[in-house]
C-alpha cells in the first residue's frame, strides 16, 4: 500500500483521500464466526488504518490535505444484527477523531459521513439474496424505515463528500456527519 502512495506522490500532490471501502454482515456475536469477523475487521478497519496510513505523511509534507472516511449510522446507533458492522463503523468514526486531532496542526483535515441506508446496487443483490420474490415488498418496508421515507440516493452521499473534500468547508474537521433522513433525531 506504501508503496503504491509513493508512486503516486511522485507524480501528483495528494490532497484528498476519500476511504470508501466496505464489506457487511449480520449478525449478532454469538452468530458472527470469528472468519467473518475477522473479514470485516479487514476491509472495514484494516484497509482504512493502510490508506490513511500510506498518506498522511505525504499530507504533511505538503502543508496539508483531507481525510474524508464513510462511516455508517450502525457506527452510533445500536442496530440489530449488526454486530461485526456496527463495530467496524465505529473504529472508523473513533479513528476520524483521532486522526483529525493528531494532526491538526499540519493542516490535514479529516471528517466521516454516516449515512443511513443509500440505495444501491448493493441494496438491491442484498434484497433478491435474502428476500425472493419480497424484492419490491422489502424495499419499501426498508426505505419506510426512514424518517423521511425513503432511502438517500448515491448522489446526495457524494454531494457531501464533495462539500467536505472542498475549500468551503475548511473550517471544518472531527466531523462525524450523519446524513440519516432524521433517523437520530426523528423517530417516533
Amino acid at each position: 500500500m506504501k508503496d503504491l502512495f509513493q508512486q503516486l506522490c511522485e507524480r501528483e500532490r495528494l490532497a484528498i483521500l476519500v476511504n470508501n471501502a466496505g464489506v457487511s454482515h449480520i449478525g449478532t456475536v454469538e452468530s458472527t464466526t470469528e472468519e467473518d469477523f475477522d473479514r470485516v475487521l479487514r476491509v472495514n478497519v484494516k484497509g482504512f488504518y493502510n490508506c490513511m496510513q500510506a498518506c498522511v505523511g505525504h499530507m504533511k509534507a505538503q502543508a496539508g490535505g483531507v481525510i474524508l472516511n464513510m462511516a455508517s449510522i450502525a457506527g452510533s446507533a445500536g442496530l440489530p444484527d449488526r454486530f461485526a458492522y456496527s463495530m467496524s463503523k465505529g473504529a472508523v468514526i473513533a479513528m476520524t477523531y483521532s486522526v483529525a486531532r493528531d494532526y491538526l496542526n499540519d493542516n490535514v483535515r479529516c471528517n466521516c459521513i454516516s449515512p443511513a441506508r443509500v440505495h444501491t446496487p448493493f441494496v438491491d443483490g442484498f434484497l433478491r439474496k435474502t428476500y425472493p420474490g419480497r424484492e419490491t415488498e422489502m424495499f419499501e418496508k426498508l426505505s419506510k424505515a426512514q424518517p423521511i421515507g425513503r432511502m438517500a440516493e448515491p448522489g446526495e452521499v457524494a454531494s457531501l463528500a464533495l462539500f467536505l473534500c472542498s475549500d468551503e468547508a475548511k473550517f471544518i474537521t472531527g466531523l462525524d456527519c450523519p446524513l440519516d433522513g432524521g433517523f437520530f433525531n426523528l423517530r417516533g
